[in-house]
């Protein structure tokens, strides 16, 4: 090695590896470790929230509508159909026509309660039929000429879908016959009524209110 290599490398600049001291290094876990703890917290905080207000009845499970795009990419092709582009379901192959069981009838896209089965009846038609809505305010009537026939359609206040028809011929008290498709509709049962954020209608289901509530008090 010739003389100024040797004094190339003896004026090189030497770089030491400075280690954290473990007091940094404690901290940063300590540190580490309550923020972990923190997030955990804030989650338990929400979900103990939100189950407080559906056990008081102030959960809101009303959605707001998605645009056209995401519509399309939620819902089944069906239900996009007679929503979204007026169509009409197969007669005795759709979800609920025979459905018996006690409970409300919610909109598929924003959760809002439109009929009870408290207003079912069978029509004789291969489609859901209600005597009226949960209330006169959760629909629209419409006058509706399509395929050459007069009739007047139904359609939901909050999302502005399609839901079906209203006809003069139903069953007292109220003579009228709401013919609803099944693909507009998402059922709630009683028993997850007040879970699921719709506990102000439970007072339309009495029996079924008192038996839930004799089986969680034994």
């Amino acid at each position: 090695m010739n003389e100024l290599s040797v004094k190339e490398i003896s004026e090189t600049p030497v770089h030491r590896i400075h280690h954290p001291s473990k007091h940094s290094a404690h901290l940063t876990l300590w540190l580490g470790l309550l923020g972990a703890a923190a997030v955990a917290a804030g989650f338990f905080y929400f979900s103990h929230a939100e189950e407080q207000k559906k056990e008081t009845g102030q959960f809101n499970p009303i959605k707001p509508v998605p645009s056209d795009s995401v519509l399309r990419s939620q819902l089944k092709e069906e239900q996009y159909h007679v929503m979204r582009e007026n169509g009409t379901e197969t007669a005795f192959r759709n979800e609920y026509w025979d459905n018996q069981k006690p409970g409300i009838y919610v909109d598929v896209i924003t959760g809002e309660a439109l009929f009870s089965s408290t207003d079912k009846f069978d029509a004789s038609t291969g489609r859901p039929t209600f005597t009226k809505p949960i209330s006169p305010d959760r629909v629209v009537e419409k006058p509706d000429s399509s395929f050459g026939m007069q009739r007047t359609e139904v359609r939901a206040t909050g999302s502005s879908s399609h839901l079906g028809h209203v006809f003069n011929d139903g069953p007292p008290p109220t003579g009228r016959r709401y013919a609803i498709s099944s693909a507009a509709l998402h059922f709630i049962p009683v028993e997850k009524m007040k879970a699921e954020g719709y506990a102000e209608y439970l007072s339309l289901f009495p029996k079924e209110e008192t038996t839930e509530q004799k089986a969680k008090d034994k």
